[in-house]
């Protein structure tokens, strides 16, 4: 038996693994920022736009981080925002999704 052999194998087994776990949570990343990104937008044009938009963005953030964790500051949500507009009449969001990740691991911050 080749125990290097052996050994490369598994470590080579176990970092294709990681790559695929590490995409698919981008891809549920990158999902979820765009659809959170078209929930504000609809809730905006749901208010009185000029006024409420700024104001309804910091409410959410208020609350999401209250009851789920950091990441939700007004800063990340905006970027939401711009990131569901900027790529809502592109191709479809999986199409799109490397030039994306590397749009939003620039800016979406923890």
């Amino acid at each position: 038996m080749n125990y290097y052999k052996e050994i490369k194998e598994t470590l080579i087994k176990n970092e294709i693994y990681k790559k695929v776990k590490d995409y698919s949570k981008n891809r549920s990343d990158l999902n979820t920022y765009f659809e959170v990104g078209r929930l504000i937008v609809e809730a905006k044009d749901g208010e009185a736009r000029a006024k409420y938009g700024n104001k309804l963005i910091k409410k959410y953030s208020e609350k999401l981080t209250k009851e789920l964790g950091k990441g939700y500051n007004v800063t990340n949500l905006k970027r939401m925002r711009q990131f569901y507009l900027i790529f809502q009449k592109g191709d479809t969001l999986e199409h799109q999704s490397k030039y994306i990740y590397i749009y939003l691991s620039n800016y979406i911050k923890d």
